[in-house]
């Protein structure tokens, strides 16, 4: 696979060290700097997601960074990751990309993807999919539409430009995940209130908060629920032990008991929703960085300003009891608590995602409550030549 034409003069260095992992992680802050849908992140956070020796990830993923380069400004970067876990579940001979950032030049996005391509070659897979940053249980999909939607923690941004060079290079959709916006209304559908009764009426079934006095089981709990609750869904690959663990620990200083609901059918755990403040709210006008002063102006927006926006990553009800009439009046009784709980948090508006474009029962459960899609992010497949 030669460089596409008219990338002669780009060099496609492999991150090797930290002020190259620097260069990669800053990348996206200057090239869509003062677009409305794009917050920078917070760089200490992408360079831990990012280390070996952080992300538990890798103990069961592989992967390389690079960067593209004219003289010695990054111009843009890719990832490549094969992940022994998907291969395991899925079968296939399929290596995965992300973390793709470029300026608009078609010659830029060729040469990285030809280099992800080589590299995903000589380990055996046969096709390349993504954007997986670094996997399907982080950041994925490219953003196709909504560009000038809220930006979300954990949700990636990408301008109109990235949608058509994958396109030019034979990148074909395989998968859409949609992003839903809600606004937290004031008095409860008339549903909801009809399972809140039915609810009461049935001693079978308790929704109750989380318990941060037993904090780690109850994180996972939450996370048996979700690998259980996604187990047969396209391109699933459930969190191991230790990615419990790290998810509890860094999940910690945004938890809130009252935007974290279990719900129990005979005294076991049935369904789960977990609602965080919206990180990127918090963290909106600091290009990334805490350091010097920074960290005072996220401590004050979290503690004393307040957020008014949020997210539910985790949702799920444990698959005996997908289509059934008692799931069904679980979700909408959980989905009822989840709300108060977000009214006293003070919170406006939230984001729930990502959900995969076929998956209906989940999307009308969401759309019972008022939610709409205002987001479309799109996973690639393309042959390896």
């Amino acid at each position: 696979m030669s460089p596409p034409a008219g990338a002669s003069d780009l060099r496609i260095e492999p991150v090797r060290d930290r002020r190259q992992l620097d260069q990669f992680i800053r990348l996206p802050g200057r090239l869509y700097d003062g677009h409305k849908g794009f917050v920078a992140p917070l760089v200490l956070e992408r360079r831990d997601s990012l280390r070996e020796d952080k992300n538990p990830y890798f103990r069961h993923g592989e992967a390389q960074y690079w960067l593209a380069l004219r003289g010695d400004r990054p111009v843009g970067r890719i990832s490549a990751q094969v992940d022994k876990l998907y291969l395991e579940r899925h079968g296939a001979e399929v290596g995965h990309f992300g973390l793709l950032d470029a300026e608009d030049d078609p010659a830029i996005f060729g040469a990285l993807l030809t280099t992800a391509e080589r590299w995903l070659a000589e380990r055996g897979m046969r096709r390349l999919q993504g954007p997986y940053n670094l996997s399907s249980n982080e950041e994925c999909g490219l953003l196709i539409d909504g560009f000038d939607s809220t930006p979300m923690m954990m949700m990636g941004f990408a301008p109109p430009y990235v949608g058509q060079r994958m396109a030019e290079l034979g990148l074909r959709k395989i998968k859409d995940l949609v992003a839903y916006d809600l606004e937290i209304p004031r008095e409860a559908p008339r549903h909801l209130k009809h399972a809140a009764s039915r609810l009461a009426a049935d001693d079978r079934i308790t929704i109750r908060k989380l318990d941060m006095s037993r904090y780690d089981t109850e994180l996972h709990t939450i996370i048996d629920i979700f690998n259980d609750a996604w187990s047969e869904n396209w391109g699933f690959v459930p969190f191991t032990e230790a990615e419990m663990r790290h998810a509890a620990s860094s999940m910690k200083p945004l938890i809130s008991p009252d935007l974290v609901w279990i719900g129990e059918l005979d005294g076991a755990a049935a369904c789960m929703a977990v609602c965080l403040p919206n990180l990127c709210e918090a963290i909106d006008g600091l290009k990334g960085e805490i350091l010097p002063l920074g960290w005072l102006k996220l401590l004050w927006r979290l503690k004393v300003a307040g957020l008014k926006t949020g997210r539910v990553p985790l949702m799920g009800l444990r698959k005996r009891h997908h289509r059934s009439a008692i799931g069904t009046m679980l979700l909408h009784a959980l989905l009822e608590r989840l709300r108060t709980g977000m009214l006293g948090a003070g919170l406006k508006h939230i984001e729930m995602s990502w959900i995969l474009e076929d998956n209906l029962p989940m999307r009308r459960v969401i759309e019972d409550v008022g939610g709409r899609v205002y987001k479309t992010y799109r996973i690639y497949e393309k042959a390896i030549a």
